[in-house]
């Protein structure tokens, strides 16, 4: 994807009709999962299968195998902090976060991520900085409003 489509997409994420923000939202997501051509999407979707049925480690050996191979890969560490996330491995998780953002620095699906692992040990200073930079990328979206009032809160 050229600057200029990116360019454009940022700016259709901060625009006031939600159909525009979904259709600009879902073109980032196709194309972070699809950077790798088929091959690559398919071991993203296996890895969510096997972790959809509990198979955790075969589906962590699945995306560390896919990021060893191809380091630029950001969904890979993307969904690999996913799975960190959700078996409580939060240093993992925010080191993979932290990662892709090195990679694609307005991933907003990173970001979200990077405030709930964050918020996760209680470092709600840090999770606030994450949510905030999550809005500034996608200013609309609900969840982390809510997110960083939670975590404001807790300041």
């Amino acid at each position: 994807m050229d600057d200029l489509t990116i360019k454009k997409l940022l700016a259709d994420l901060q625009n006031p009709s939600e159909e525009v923000r979904d259709r600009a939202t879902q073109i980032f997501w196709e194309q972070w999962f699809c950077q790798k051509g088929s091959a690559g999407l398919e071991r993203l979707q296996r890895s969510q299968a096997l972790m959809d049925s509990g198979e955790i480690e075969a589906a962590e050996a699945i995306l560390t195998a896919l990021i060893q191979a191809q380091p630029d890969f950001a969904e890979a560490w993307n969904r690999r902090s996913v799975l960190y996330y959700t078996q409580k491995q939060y240093v993992q998780a925010l080191q993979d976060c932290q990662k892709v953002l090195s990679l694609v620095p307005f991933h907003f699906g990173a970001l979200h991520g990077l405030g709930l692992c964050y918020a996760a040990v209680g470092d709600y200073p840090a999770a606030v900085r994450a949510f905030h930079r999550a809005l500034e990328v996608q200013p609309h979206a609900l969840i982390n409003q809510k997110l960083l009032l939670e975590c404001s809160a807790r300041l």
